[in-house]
C-alpha cells in the first residue's frame, strides 16, 4: 500500500505502517488530500504489485548508513525513527519490486501471498500521537489468508456499523450528548436510565451479599488530597482546572479512592474487620480532548462501579480469588463468556518505591497462577500507583473490550498512612485493592448496546412487553392486560391506537421490544393473549392468569 500511495501521489513521505488487530494502517505526509475515490485506485495498483509475485528481500544496515539512505530520499520521519535507536544498533530493511522500507519482519515469501485484502477508510493522525507535531493522513486496511475469511470480516464490519451505539442510542431513546452543554457529558433518557437503574440495582444487591459496604463521596475535593494521592503529580493533564474556594484550590474528582480512604480512616479498624470493602457507583470527571471523545465509550463525566478493599497481606490471595470470581460472574450475566486476562506491570510514570511495585506484581502473578488462570503480561501497562489485572471480554461480533480491572496498591496506604490494629495490639500497614467490574457504567452500556444490537434480553429490556390491540373493540381488554402486567412488576407499554395491527407490530419490532402481546376480540372473549417474539416467532396463546408465569420463564431463559 505504501509503495502504491507514493507512486500515485508524488511527494508523499512515509511515517509508520504497523499491523493492528485484524488489519494494518500506514501514515502518510502527502500534498494530496485523500478522498474516498482514492481507495479503489490504490487497491487496483496494489493488485498489480501482488500479481508480480515480487520476493521480500531482507537486509541489515548499520545505523549511520540507514540514516544516509533516508536522508538522501528526504524521508524525514524515517530519519527521526532511526535517530531514536542506539548508536550501535543495526537497522532492518525489507525490499520488494522497486520499494524499500524499514521493517523488523518477518514477511511472507512474496507479494503474491497478499491477495485477499481491502482498504477500509482513512483518517487524520498526529505524528507520534502528539498534537504539536504534523497532522498526517492514515489509511486503514485488512488482509486475510482466504477470500472467505476476508468476506466474513467485511460482513462483521458492516454489522458493527449497524450496531453503532451512538446511532442506536438515539434511535431507541437511550441517551444523548449536547454540544451546548459540552461534549463527553451524557444525558440519560428514560429508557436508558431505566436499564442503568436495573444494572445498578443488580450491582448493589450482589455487593451487599458479598459483604461490601455502600459509600457516597463528594464530587469535589481540596487539591491537597490529590497532592497526597499523587494524582496531581501523575494525572494532572486529565484533571479539570482548580476552582478557588475561599482561597483553597479545589478539583472535581477524577477518582474515588481518596474519598474511600477518608471514610476508612474515620475509625480505627481491627484485623477482625478485614477485609473491609467499600463500594460506590461514583461519578468522576476527566478532561479528555474532543478528538478522542466517542459516544459512551470515551467521555468526560462517567460513573465508575468502584470498590476499594482494605486488608492485610495474609488476606490477599483469598480476596483476589473472590474479586476475580465476582468479576467473571457479573460479565457472564450479560452474555460475556469469552475473557482474556492481562497482568499489567509498572509504567514509566509511577509513584512509590520499585521494590514495593515488584512485591505487588509478584502477588498478583501468584494469585492468577494459584487459581490456574491463563494470562498475558502487558509490560508498563499498570496504573501509576500499582500493578493490575485487567479482564478483556469478547462481544457477539468477536470484538475485544477492556472491562474489569483489579489493581493492587501498596503506595496509597503509605501516602495516607492507612493502618489496622493487629492481633498483637500494634498498628500495621494495610494493603488496598482498587477494582471495577464494568469499568464505567457509560462505557459498559455502550458495549451492551453493540453486543445486543440494541435488542436487550427480556430480563434487561427497558420495555419488556408491548400490548397491541388488534382493533378498537379490543382496546379495553388491552388496557386490562397492561394493568395486570404492571401489577406483576413487568415493564410494559400499550398501543391501542387506530393503526393497523401490522403497523403496530412493525413499530414495536423497530423499538426492539422483546415480547409483543397481541389481543383482539377473540382473545378478549377467551381471556387469553397471543405472544409473539420480536424476531417474529409465534410463542403461542396464553391465558391471562398464566401470562406472568410464562413471561418469567422466558425472562429466566435469557439470563
Amino acid at each position: 500500500m505504501a509503495q502504491c500511495v507514493q507512486e500515485l501521489f508524488p511527494g508523499t513521505k512515509l511515517a509508520i505502517g504497523p499491523i493492528i488487530e485484524d488489519g494494518f494502517y500506514y501514515d502518510f505526509d502527502t500534498p494530496h488530500r485523500f478522498v474516498p475515490e482514492d481507495l479503489p485506485k490504490i487497491e487496483e495498483r496494489m493488485r498489480g504489485v501482488i500479481a508480480g509475485n515480487h520476493s521480500f528481500n531482507h537486509s541489515v544496515k548499520p545505523r549511520e548508513e540507514a540514516l544516509r539512505y533516508f536522508q538522501e530520499r528526504n524521508e524525514n520521519y524515517k530519519v527521526e525513527i532511526i535517530e531514536g535507536l542506539a548508536p550501535a544498533e543495526e537497522v532492518s530493511f525489507y525490499q520488494h519490486d522497486t520499494f524499500t522500507d524499514l521493517c523488523r519482519g518477518p514477511h511472507a515469501l512474496n507479494t503474491g501471498e497478499a491477495r485477499h485484502f481491502h482498504l477500509l477508510h482513512f483518517s487524520g493522525a498526529y505524528w507520534r500521537c502528539d498534537e504539536k507535531k504534523p497532522m498526517l493522513q492514515r489509511i486503514y486496511g485488512t488482509a486475510w489468508l482466504t477470500r472467505e475469511e476476508l468476506q466474513a470480516h467485511l460482513e462483521r464490519l458492516e454489522e458493527a456499523k449497524k450496531r453503532d451505539h451512538r446511532k442506536l442510542g438515539a434511535q431507541l431513546g437511550f441517551f444523548s450528548i449536547h454540544e451546548e452543554i459540552g461534549g463527553g457529558l451524557i444525558h440519560w433518557h428514560p429508557k436508558g436510565a431505566l436499564v442503568r437503574m436495573l444494572i445498578e440495582d443488580l450491582w448493589k444487591k450482589r455487593h451487599l451479599q458479598e459483604g461490601y459496604h455502600m459509600a457516597y463521596t463528594p464530587h469535589v475535593a481540596s487539591e491537597d488530597v490529590y497532592k497526597i494521592s499523587g494524582h496531581l503529580e501523575a494525572y494532572s493533564e486529565l484533571m479539570y482546572g482548580a476552582m478557588d474556594v475561599e482561597g483553597r484550590p479545589f478539583r472535581v474528582k477524577p477518582m474515588n479512592c481518596p474519598g474511600h480512604i477518608m471514610i476508612y480512616k474515620s475509625n480505627l479498624h481491627s484485623y477482625r474487620e478485614l477485609p473491609f470493602r467499600l463500594a460506590e457507583l461514583g461519578a468522576v470527571y476527566r478532561f479528555e480532548k474532543s478528538g478522542v471523545l466517542h459516544g459512551l465509550l470515551r467521555v468526560r463525566g462517567f460513573t465508575i462501579d468502584d470498590a476499594h478493599i482494605f486488608l492485610g497481606l495474609e488476606h490477599l490471595g483469598e480476596e483476589l480469588k473472590k474479586v476475580l470470581s465476582l468479576a467473571r460472574d457479573f460479565l457472564g450475566m450479560f452474555g460475556f463468556k469469552k475473557i482474556e486476562i492481562m497482568l499489567s506491570t509498572r509504567p514509566e510514570k509511577y509513584v512509590g518505591r520499585a521494590e514495593i511495585w515488584e512485591q505487588a506484581t509478584q502477588t498478583l502473578k501468584s494469585s492468577l497462577e494459584n487459581l490456574g488462570l491463563n494470562y498475558e503480561v502487558e509490560e508498563g501497562g499498570g496504573a501509576f500507583y500499582g500493578p493490575k489485572i485487567d479482564i478483556k471480554i469478547k462481544d457477539s461480533l468477536n470484538r475485544q473490550w477492556q472491562c474489569s480491572t483489579i489493581q493492587l496498591d501498596f503506595n496509597l496506604p503509605e501516602r495516607f498512612d492507612v493502618t489496622y490494629r493487629g492481633s498483637d495490639g500494634k498498628d500495621h500497614r494495610a494493603v488496598m485493592i482498587h477494582r471495577a467490574l464494568f469499568g464505567s457504567l457509560e462505557r459498559f452500556f455502550g458495549i451492551l448496546i453493540e453486543h445486543y444490537g440494541g435488542a436487550f434480553p427480556l430480563w434487561l429490556a427497558p420495555v419488556q412487553v408491548k400490548v397491541l390491540a388488534v382493533n378498537p373493540q379490543a382496546a379495553a381488554y388491552a388496557e386490562e392486560v397492561t394493568r395486570h402486567l404492571k401489577v406483576e412488576d413487568f415493564r410494559v407499554e400499550i398501543n391501542a391506537g387506530h393503526e393497523r395491527i401490522s403497523a403496530k407490530i412493525r413499530d414495536a419490532t423497530l423499538e426492539k421490544v422483546p415480547i409483543l402481546a397481541i389481543v383482539g376480540v377473540k382473545e378478549a372473549e377467551g381471556r387469553t393473549v397471543t405472544l409473539r417474539a420480536r424476531d417474529g416467532t409465534n410463542l403461542g396463546n396464553v391465558s391471562l392468569h398464566d401470562l406472568p408465569i410464562s413471561l418469567r420463564k422466558l425472562a429466566a431463559a435469557t439470563q
